[in-house]
């Protein structure tokens, strides 16, 4: 019977389990054996990680190709003009490709979200916001790369949910496993 775990990935924590010098790993989280990450966080973005034992069904997880929706908080400075953000929901140019479609609207700050460790840097003069993106694909650092393009750098990325699963109330660190396997095939095979 497969296995998925959800875990709560803190900054500056690699996506995987083998260590590299001076790095945190998933390992130091999560003592399960025979789990690996289906799909990737970069080490300073956090959130919602999804963990199996079962590698078709971490593939089909992590294959964009499967277009699971992905929703990501997303703190950026400056402040978002209406312009910027019809151009994240357009797509924007990264590589040479276009990125697909995807739903970008600007939130309140999540009064919920756990303190960043170490915090994110604050200057004075210079306001930040907060938006909302999810995404269906998940080029290298694309949601990053996506605000920069239109004049808004990511200072924070949290990850809340991925297709059908989200983060809820775990906290950095923390992780659970999800729903026994057996509904998550189903819930599968009926996408086909």
């Amino acid at each position: 019977m497969a296995r998925i775990i959800l875990l709560n990935k803190p900054y500056g924590v690699l996506s995987q389990f083998t260590s590299e010098a001076g790095h945190t790993t998933l390992a130091d989280f999560v003592k399960v054996s025979h789990v690996y990450a289906a799909g990737r966080l970069d080490a300073d973005s956090e959130g919602l990680l999804l963990l199996t034992d079962d590698g078709g069904l971490q593939n089909r997880l992590a294959d964009p190709r499967h277009k699971q929706p992905k929703t990501y908080l997303v703190q950026v400075e400056g402040t978002p003009e209406d312009a910027a953000l019809a151009q994240l929901r357009r797509g924007v140019e990264l590589d040479g490709r276009m990125t697909r479609p995807c739903d970008a609207r600007q939130i309140e700050e999540p009064a919920w979200l756990w303190p960043r460790n170490p915090p994110v840097r604050f200057r004075k003069t210079i306001p930040t916001a907060w938006l909302e993106i999810v995404l269906t694909e998940g080029r290298n650092r694309q949601v990053r790369r996506m605000t920069a393009s239109v004049g808004l750098p990511t200072l924070r990325l949290v990850r809340v949910a991925i297709g059908e699963w989200s983060l809820g109330e775990l906290a950095p660190g923390e992780w659970k496993d999800a729903l026994p396997a057996p509904q998550v095939s189903r819930a599968w095979r009926q996408r086909d």
